[in-house]
């Protein structure tokens, strides 16, 4: 072991900046009367999501990725607005932007549509980040970038393309959109400004509601928010439908089980609290080294979190 290895990471400096948006977060959301909770970070259950993986703390359960099926529980329980600043951990993300540990930011607007919900980020990601805001529907944007509109191209010219970009040969049309997403789109993006991407497609959901297009395509009432090349945030307009949100978690098994993983036991605690009722909301996960990352310039996590995986 390098006789160096004990010493942390980030810089005094960051540490104290990271104080600093600690204090800034709490005061934002303490101005506006949002509570502030805390939910287990182990439980019984995890999402079920392909492109997430928990982490299994054998005979206890699993570290959560999120806290999100808990606040669900807490909104359908009468908490109001509240909000969280998290650990959450998920296996397989390490590098110069993912430690396995990291913290969200997340938070939940009852009364609040998607469009309400993304003015409130940008009315907190605005001054941190000292940059103005701009707004694309995902569809146009992609077109704009890729030349192909992601809901009606083919899934051969889809695929065609980002074998183009460097994909490997035989991606669903699905998976070519969010390889080109990730690679093309997502870099082309002016890096001085908060991009606020709107309604991606229906079939990237997840756990929010959908609606139809202008031509009747299915679009998920989804966002993210990148900056300085980082994806730094991801809401919802949320699922209310504890059916509809069992078929999803039934879909996403089968993704799970197509792509050699482990099937997830869907939450029954969720489902019951979607079944008492969900309030209409929207709810919003930021992740804070990220942001830490975009306000203050630095390239890698290592250089805003003390202890990342090779040190802890």
């Amino acid at each position: 072991m390098n006789d160096a290895s004990w010493r942390p990471g980030a810089a005094l400096d960051a540490l104290k900046a990271r104080a600093d948006l600690l204090r800034t977060v709490r005061a934002f959301f303490d101005a506006r009367g949002v509570l502030e909770v805390s939910t287990p970070s182990l439980a019984a259950h995890a999402v079920s999501d392909e492109h997430i993986d928990a982490i299994e703390v054998p005979g206890h359960g699993w570290l959560q990725t999120s806290p999100e099926y808990h606040m669900k529980r807490l909104l359908a329980a009468g908490s109001g607005p509240i909000y969280q600043i998290a650990r959450a951990f998920r296996d397989g993300e390490a590098g110069a932007r993912h430690n396995p540990e990291f913290t969200l930011l997340e938070w939940y607007r009852p009364g609040f549509d998607l469009e309400a919900l993304v003015d409130e980020c940008l009315a907190l990601l605005t001054p941190l980040c000292a940059a103005g805001a701009e707004r694309h529907r995902f569809r146009a944007l992609f077109r704009d970038v890729t030349g192909l509109d992601p809901l009606t191209a083919t899934a051969a010219a889809l695929a065609d393309r980002a074998t183009g970009a460097g994909a490997p040969a035989g991606l669903s049309g699905p998976q070519a959109v969010d390889y080109l997403m990730a690679t093309v789109v997502e870099p082309a993006l002016d890096p001085a400004v908060i991009t606020v991407v709107v309604d991606f497609p229906g079939w990237a959901a997840a756990l929010a509601q959908t609606a139809g297009d202008d031509d009747g395509a299915t679009v998920a009432r989804r966002f993210e928010i990148y900056h300085r090349g980082l994806e730094l945030a991801n809401g919802y307009q949320e699922l209310l439908d504890a059916d509809e949100q069992a078929r999803r978690f039934a879909r996403d098994n089968e993704k799970r089980r197509a792509a050699g993983k482990r099937p997830m036991t869907p939450d029954p605690y969720l489902l019951d609290a979607l079944r008492a009722g969900l309030p209409p909301c929207s709810g919003v996960a930021l992740g804070l080294e990220r942001l830490h990352m975009a306000v203050s310039g630095a390239g890698r996590i290592d250089q805003v979190w003390p202890f990342p995986r090779d040190r802890a």
